[in-house]
């Protein structure tokens, strides 16, 4: 009973410690221990910025924050992966031979299959699978150790005495059980993790295509797997490790396939492309379309990508000035002169599909989010992917529309960056007013990665950049609060050791209170009280167990609603799911949503982990 009680807590002890480790070290540990370097936002590298496009439209489309991207440059295979504990700490990794040989359709059929990893929580098992395998082996790997050091170390040399000699025989069969219960507790953990991989891969590429509504780009990459001698196989000593949150089979198939962490490639392409006809295209097929793709990586995305947008924003340039426009002096929530902006009122339905999409994107989504790129001026995004000039785009949003407040933040920056961040800030000022109200909240996700680059004392910086700036009239409005969700909570993570929160197991009916002060919020945004009882009512009758009445607005504060959510995150998935779609509700009351209320709602949805995809305000029904 001792010995199986150690056993036990060596299992348990060493799978603590290496979940312990992933989630302290985030999925850029996962990729570096792959042979992973990452690639910096701002990057020159032709292959590298094609890449990064399909990543930003896709973090677009999705609603996430783009995630740092590691490239497997030693790896022929076609293969990827994303590694996380939470979509704050998702990196994706790719492989050389996928950034090389597919094209940018099946390219982004790889990226949407990785994205449904992140938005369905499968980066949190496969973490969970990591650590309790490694616990198993290290079992393994104590019983080796105490074999090899008696047996080959010395520890007969005292056989002559009885009770030394007994002493060390008991030891070493403890050491041999501990192999034998290593060797087969590694032989059913990895079952087990190829029966959940499995049924995980087969649930992703079902995603994938829901998200780009192209099955023949996500089929056109496994048939590349296919065709290529390596296939899809990895060289890195750690793939073993990590083959349950491949893309593809990354080890060479052993046990005839029973630990297989993919359905086979055959039965994957035919789900996607039933009429195919078994043969797998030559390997060098498409390499003049990839070739195509790469060499025009830097270009602007054609004009066609950009229909139904407003462009007179892209136009802004740097004038150098740093007073608001006469077209951007109205409240930081209202749109540019764009006849094509978002209009006063969105129709409810366009809501009611964002949230209905919640953790599920289309291709809509996907076409929308390449116009929004085309949409920002080319001269500004190039700053938001530098770790210097990112923080100067970030901090320019959160300038005053009031001229004498705007000269006070601009005054008061200079003492809290350096001359340089401070200056380009003033510069980026009318071009950042200027901007359609649509790309404000992308652009802030798509300078995230290069934020994630900056130095520990240059974060702390800009964190106290930020928090004075928006502090500067003496209250934040709901923009500011959306920004800071969204840019501080997934900063976070890579400065400050903040472990992600654990999955929630509370219902809703512990924390009606709470629950109350958000929907109050949402009621209240951009509503008269008596608006504000209706919206809150319709918002309430979607939870009716829980009793729920209008607080007072004094006491929906944006600290309150901090707090609330805060309690929130304890709640059960579903339970935030639930709320989310009451909030949603509580928007649709009247008919028609207006931008303060959209804000919060995408503030809210990314606290609770539930990331809301853009609105297609544009869209033809």
């Amino acid at each position: 009973a001792l010995c199986g009680f150690g056993t036990l807590l060596l299992i348990l002890g060493g799978s603590f410690f290496k979940i312990v480790a992933l989630r302290a070290g985030g999925g850029a540990s996962v990729a570096e221990s792959m042979g992973g370097v990452r690639i910096y936002p701002n990057t020159s590298d032709p292959t590298e910025r094609r890449l990064m496009n399909v990543v930003e439209e896709m973090s677009i489309a999705s609603g996430v924050p783009v995630p740092p991207v590691y490239f497997l440059a030693n790896e022929a295979g076609i293969n990827a992966f994303a590694a996380g504990y939470s979509p704050s700490d998702a990196v994706l990794g790719i492989t050389r031979g996928a950034a090389e040989r597919l094209t940018r359709d099946e390219l982004q059929g790889v990226l949407a299959h990785e994205f449904s990893h992140i938005l369905n929580g499968d980066m949190r098992i496969g973490i969970r699978v990591m650590g309790v395998l490694y616990g198993i082996l290290l079992m393994g790997f104590v019983g080796q150790l105490i074999f090899r050091t008696l047996a080959y170390g010395g520890g007969y040399r005292s056989r002559n005495d009885k009770g030394s000699g007994n002493a060390t025989m008991v030891i070493l069969l403890i050491g041999v059980a501990l192999i034998v219960l290593g060797f087969v507790g590694t032989f059913l953990g990895n079952l087990i993790k190829a029966a959940i991989s499995r049924q995980r891969e087969r649930l992703a590429d079902a995603s994938g295509v829901q998200f780009t509504r192209n099955p023949a780009g996500l089929a056109g990459a496994l048939k590349r797997i296919g065709a290529l001698e390596v296939g899809s196989k990895l060289q890195a000593p750690n793939a073993a490790q990590a083959s349950h949150i491949l893309f593809a089979e990354g080890v060479w198939k052993n046990m005839a396939g029973l630990w297989s962490s993919h359905p086979p490639l055959e039965e994957r392409i035919r789900a996607l492309d039933p009429n195919w006809d078994g043969k797998f295209p030559a390997p060098e097929s498409n390499a003049g379309i990839v070739s195509r793709e790469i060499a025009t990586s830097f270009s602007m995305e054609p004009s066609t990508l950009a229909a139904g947008f407003a462009t007179g924003a892209s136009a802004a340039g740097f004038s150098g000035g740093s007073q608001p426009s006469a077209s951007s002096a109205r409240s930081r929530s209202a749109t540019t002169n764009s006849n094509e902006s978002y209009p006063a009122e969105i129709p409810v339905r366009i809501v009611d599909r964002a949230i209905d999409h919640v953790g599920h994107p289309t291709q809509a989504h996907v076409d929308y989010a390449t116009g929004l790129r085309a949409l920002l001026p080319q001269n500004i995004v190039a700053l938001a992917r530098e770790p210097y000039a990112a923080r100067a785009v970030v901090l320019s949003m959160l300038l005053n529309q009031d001229v004498s407040i705007r000269d006070s933040q601009l005054q008061a920056l200079g003492s809290l960056v350096t001359p340089d961040v401070a200056a380009l800030v003033k510069k980026l000022a009318p071009a950042i007013d200027e901007l359609d109200a649509r790309v404000r909240l992308p652009l802030a996700d798509v300078a995230l990665p290069a934020l994630a680059a900056m130095s520990p004392s240059q974060y702390r910086q800009f964190i106290q950049a930020f928090q004075s700036l928006a502090a500067a009239d003496g209250q934040l409005d709901l923009f500011e609060w959306v920004l800071s969700q969204i840019v501080i909570r997934h900063l976070r993570p890579h400065f400050e050791n903040a472990r992600p929160a654990p999955v929630g197991r509370m219902p809703l009916s512990r924390l009606s209170e709470p629950c109350a002060v958000v929907l109050s919020a949402v009621a209240y945004a951009g509503n008269s009280d008596q608006r504000a009882q209706q919206a809150f009512a319709a918002a309430a009758s979607q939870l009716p167990a829980l009793g729920l009445k209008l607080v007072l607005r004094e006491a929906t504060n944006l600290s309150e609603l901090r707090r609330a959510l805060s309690a929130i995150a304890q709640a059960t998935p579903q339970a935030q799911g639930d709320l989310v779609d009451a909030c949603a509700a509580s928007i649709s009351a009247d008919g028609h949503a207006t931008i303060e209320e959209v804000e919060l709602l995408r503030g809210v949805s990314d606290l609770l982990n539930c990331p809301m995809p853009p609105l297609l305000v544009n869209q033809v029904e």
